[in-house]
């Protein structure tokens, strides 16, 4: 079984890349450029820190309140827009097209995350924050009436594959496939039921068997990701819990600011970055992301 030892090595410490944000959110590594791409999404920008040199930049600017991103396949970024109230893609020249905005004649409310499954397909959640939340998008309404989970492939479209949630949030796949988390941050913030993960079992591009899989004592469950061994690291208002792949706890890092989301990445893919309020945070592992 996986012990603190075997994640973090000896000395480990947080180490703080960048400053000055509103709400960092939605941080991705980019092998092919050595850089990590995060938004600022209050400040309604796109923000880049280059390991070769520690520079921080602004990637792009006025981009409707992107939250969270992933690397598809072709190296292009899938990334959630709340202003938009969309899926997009940003081309590695910089062009950035429409993936997805409705279920049928409905648009969606504000894609939060997003996650590659092994079949390709792109899952991703639809709280309403961006049309709830002055400053994380535009004053909207619930059109098909809930916040779900989606599926989109090429071949499918748009699909629901979870509707049993209050606040479907952060999402990550275990690394066979077989099981999707997602986070729920309830009605309320102030909810105590529901600071929790969901663990769904995936079978033929549907989800089953929905439970809870682990609870966050302090602040909420955001963003989560998941290393090689199955273990789940989530985001929390005191820093990184983690949990084993049945979901007991097994080590946690603090950090000075509310987390909320947090990747895998670095020359050797063994860095954790960690998005946190106004910073982008680092911490060395003896693990990297699980990888299908």
């Amino acid at each position: 079984m996986t012990t603190e030892t075997d994640l973090l090595p000896h000395g480990s410490a947080v180490e703080r890349l960048a400053t000055g944000a509103t709400w960092s959110e939605g941080p991705l590594w980019i092998p092919d450029e050595g850089v990590l791409r995060w938004s600022d999404i209050s400040g309604n920008r796109i923000m880049r820190w280059e390991a070769a040199t520690s520079e921080v930049s602004v990637h792009r600017s006025d981009v409707e309140f992107t939250n969270g991103r992933m690397l598809d396949r072709d190296g292009s970024v899938v990334q959630c827009s709340h202003g938009r109230r969309r899926l997009e893609r940003e081309l590695p020249d910089g062009t950035v097209t429409e993936i997805v905005s409705r279920w049928g004649e409905h648009r969606l409310n504000s894609p939060n995350d997003v996650a590659l499954a092994p079949d390709g397909s792109y899952w991703f959640t639809d709280p309403d924050y961006g049309i709830t939340q002055p400053r994380e998008g535009h004053p909207g309404i619930r059109e098909y009436g809930a916040c779900h989970v989606f599926r989109w492939s090429d071949t499918d479209g748009l699909t629901s594959v979870i509707d049993d949630m209050d606040r479907p949030n952060g999402i990550a796949f275990s690394p066979d496939g077989s099981i999707v988390y997602v986070t729920d941050t309830g009605p309320e913030l102030g909810a105590r039921r529901n600071h929790r993960i969901r663990a769904y079992d995936v079978n033929d591009a549907q989800s089953s068997n929905g439970r809870k899989f682990a609870a966050i004592e302090v602040g909420l469950p955001d963003g989560i990701t998941v290393d090689i061994e199955g273990n789940v690291w989530s985001s929390a208002g005191d820093g990184v819990h983690v949990f084993s792949p049945e979901g007991m706890k097994l080590t946690f890092i603090p950090v000075p600011e509310v987390v909320a989301n947090l990747c895998f990445g670095g020359a050797d893919g063994t860095d954790l970055f960690i998005t946190a309020t106004t910073s982008l945070y680092r911490v060395r592992t003896s693990t990297r992301a699980a990888q299908f």
